[in-house]
């Protein structure tokens, strides 16, 4: 799979208790673009942070937070992204979705070592 020089990288903001119908947001998300054929998805996860309504979430062991938040990035055309992202409309509720054009430096699979 080629991805273009100059591509769009699409970045989701969402809670680790989010949920799609039966699975965790952030798997709908990521099983949905593999569906899609977008060139990949790396969900992050943030060991502290707020959002809309202010309030934190924070992995600190007096204040233990099942809402974590976690950060979607999904890189590919500006085309196939824009096309997922009536797909996204229809899974997440809350959140923050951007965009942003980015340049491609490297994209390949790591070759098997040859001995």
């Amino acid at each position: 799979m080629q991805i273009p020089e100059n591509a769009t990288l699409l970045r989701i903001f969402i809670g680790e208790s989010d949920r799609c119908e039966n699975r965790p947001l952030y798997e709908a998300i990521v099983l949905k673009a593999r569906e899609m054929h977008l060139a990949g998805a790396t969900v992050l996860r943030g060991p502290m942070g707020f959002g809309a309504a202010s309030r934190i979430h924070t992995a600190k062991i007096l204040r233990l937070s099942t809402d974590l938040p976690l950060v979607i990035e999904i890189v590919d055309s500006e085309e196939k992204v824009n096309a997922f992202l009536p797909e996204l409309e229809k899974m997440i509720g809350g959140g923050l979705v951007t965009l942003e054009k980015i340049k491609v430096i490297h994209y390949r699979h790591e070759k098997p070592n040859e001995s």
